[in-house]
């Protein structure tokens, strides 16, 4: 019997290595490099045109405006000059009333429009991906048209159906002797959130709706075969693995409560209730528009920025934080 023995290699030898690229290699990897970075340019260069049209250079027009005002020297009757005021505008701002008046309605408005929002859309999205609904279409479509009316349009349907003396809704409670009054001290904030959930609450089921889709039906007939109710599996089975939409959807909406502007307007004119100063955005048109302050205005909308900034990096830090202790 024969056998075979492999050479040994020296203990001092080196192992072979891999040949080195060529340089020919190394050009082909640089210009396919440079063709990936061109392509995501080229696809890039949309957002960053339109993040520097409609943001960067509206925020910083408003920013310098804040810092500057418009004077007329002597008695009035000399040109128009601008003169550099540092934080006068912002001072004025932040220790007006009325301002702080509108940033605390808009905070109300916000604890009572936001959860009723996300919760009222979510039930919606977990009914119809029960299965219990039927004609679901139908029904999306149903929920959804509302959104499609615009702002301005859905807020007059809402001024007729609030103003007393044309509303068939106050008449119809009348002839049950019921009094009520949509435009009152205690039930504007109320009236204005019922426009705002009436015209996005169908949106909003469809987002969620559509992730509730992207749920593995693996998971949902685990839970069914443990033993977990409908409402077990709605609640603690699908809502978690949609948490990320539920955050977005919060953001996104408390984005929109705080630039408040157009139900107040259109609702002030039949409403003492609500003043031209009802809301931080009413505030800065008055400003602008009214008493032609625009460095006042333009300070009011950067505070406003920044407190829309503030208030959405600590929900998505609070969430981001909720995510990593639970996968803790």
């Amino acid at each position: 019997m024969t056998t075979t023995t492999q050479p040994r290699v020296p203990t001092g030898a080196s192992r072979a290595t891999a040949p080195a690229p060529s340089a020919s290699g190394l050009r082909a990897r640089k210009a396919a490099k440079r063709r990936q970075l061109t392509a995501a340019g080229v696809l890039m260069t949309p957002f960053f045109a339109l993040l520097v049209t409609v943001f960067l250079i509206p925020v910083g027009t408003a920013v310098y405006l804040s810092f500057f005002s418009d004077d007329q020297p002597g008695l009035g009757f000399g040109p128009e000059r601008r003169i550099f005021v540092g934080l006068r505008s912002y001072a004025a701002v932040l220790t007006d009333p009325t301002f702080l008046g509108g940033l605390g309605t808009v905070a109300l408005y916000c604890l009572i429009y936001i959860p009723l929002m996300v919760v009222g859309a979510l039930a919606l999205a977990l009914l119809l991906d029960s299965g219990v609904v039927r004609l679901r279409a139908l029904a999306q479509l149903g929920l959804f048209l509302p959104h499609a009316v615009p702002g301005i349009i859905a807020a007059l349907i809402w001024l007729y159906l609030y103003t007393p003396g044309i509303s068939p809704v106050i008449e119809l409670f009348a002839q049950g002797d019921i009094t009520i009054d949509f435009l009152g001290i205690h039930t504007v904030i109320p009236s204005i959130v019922n426009i705002a959930l009436w015209s996005n609450l169908g949106y909003n089921m469809v987002v969620f709706y559509a992730a509730l889709q992207a749920v593995p039906r693996e998971v949902i007939e685990a839970s069914v075969v443990d033993g977990a109710g409908p409402v077990r599996t709605a609640l603690q089975v699908k809502t978690p693995l949609v948490r990320a939409s539920i955050v977005m959807v919060a953001i996104f909406t408390l984005i929109w409560a705080l630039q408040l502007f157009t139900e107040p307007m259109l609702l002030s004119q039949s409403s003492p209730m609500i003043s031209s100063r009802f809301s931080p955005s009413m505030y800065i048109y008055d400003a602008a528009f009214t008493r032609n302050n625009y460095s006042l205005a333009a300070a009011a909308s950067v505070v406003l920025l920044v407190c829309t900034i503030a208030l959405s990096y600590g929900v998505t830090r609070f969430t981001s934080r909720a995510d990593t202790e639970e996968a803790r």
